[in-house]
């Protein structure tokens, strides 16, 4: 099976669960002549500003729960609804949480938009234009970015460019989006589409279009399919390390290290630009926050597919502290 952070873009519609220890709210924002549409989750019973948590989902059509209509292999679409149990346990903990449908997804969808039109920068400027909101919002006392997979990525310049107070990084990856494919991809692939593979990359990070599509696998003529390509070569121009060294905020970096996706070699590269940051590892997470009690690929790929597993343990009461410190 090949596997990659990069998805197609389809649709998926969220569906809500409220606990009766908070309340919602939906939240808009008008980005790029797109509305965008949140949850925005406040703590009960509060009697003066709280802080703020933006959650920002990983690629693909991921929506404000954290599903998306991708397939795991045989096993379905992505349903571990990991940030909506986030959401829920920050807010237990005194914390807003604001959650958002991606473009392409849940609500956040446009019928005349192409996706050969979007750009990573445009995924900048709808998180930004969230942090915005919250910063105007006399209801919150810091806003705090989190940042999931390429979320990450698109959390930390979206924190800098709109002045965020903290910043969260979920499981992501340490190299540019052109390194991590051939990371992810190369071991996966017989030499001959291999080499194809990273001469394709090669061409995307110089800032070409393909001409020819690198090998005859289904799934990875899907990835680099030209749609999507200009949207590549533009992630391409972005490398986390240098991203989160312009931070001049306080970070914490979270890694699983049973993740299959992102790996805690990515997570070191994070932390060795943010020497006095703090970088937390748990010992069975996987990508999707949830725990594996071993290295069986199908059993972590299981995760993905289960709303029921509860998340890591430690992992939100983690962030929370971080949150109010």
């Amino acid at each position: 099976m090949i596997r990659s952070i990069l998805f197609s873009v389809l649709l998926l519609t969220s569906i809500p669960l409220v606990s009766l220890a908070q309340t919602e709210e939906s939240m808009l924002l008008v980005s790029d002549a797109l509305t965008l549409d949140g949850t925005l989750t406040m703590p009960a019973n509060t009697t003066g500003p709280v802080p703020v948590v933006l959650l920002i989902a990983g690629s693909g059509p991921t929506d404000r729960d954290g599903n998306s209509p991708v397939p795991v292999g045989t096993l379905g679409p992505i349903k571990a609804a990991s940030f909506r149990m986030l959401s829920d346990s920050l807010v237990k903990q005194g914390i807003a949480v604001l959650r958002y449908d991606k473009r392409f997804s849940g609500k956040s969808v446009d019928a005349t938009a192409k996706e050969i039109d979007l750009r990573f920068e445009t995924y900048i400027a709808d998180a930004a234009g969230y942090i915005k909101e919250l910063k105007a919002d006399p209801r919150f006392s810091r806003v705090v970015v989190v940042g999931h997979s390429e979320g990450s990525l698109i959390g930390m310049i979206a924190a800098r460019q709109a002045e965020a107070d903290t910043f969260v990084s979920l499981a992501g990856p340490g190299e540019d989006i052109a390194n991590t494919l051939r990371a992810q991809l190369g071991p996966q692939l017989a030499e001959t589409d291999r080499q194809a593979v990273f001469a394709s990359l090669d061409t995307l990070r110089s800032g070409n279009t393909l001409g020819t599509l690198p090998t005859k696998i289904p799934s990875v003529q899907q990835l680099f399919r030209p749609s999507v390509q200009p949207y590549m070569i533009s992630w391409m121009r972005y490398d986390p390390t240098d991203q989160i060294e312009l931070l001049n905020v306080p970070v914490l970096i979270i890694q699983g290290k049973r993740d299959l996706q992102v790996t805690v070699t990515d997570a070191e590269k994070l932390k060795a630009e943010r020497p006095k940051d703090k970088m937390l590892l748990f010992e069975n997470m996987t990508h999707v926050l949830k725990d594996v009690a071993s290295d069986d690929q199908l059993a972590n790929l299981q995760t993905y597919v289960n709303p029921d597993l509860p998340l890591t343990p430690g992992l939100a009461t983690a962030i929370a502290q971080f949150v109010k410190q």
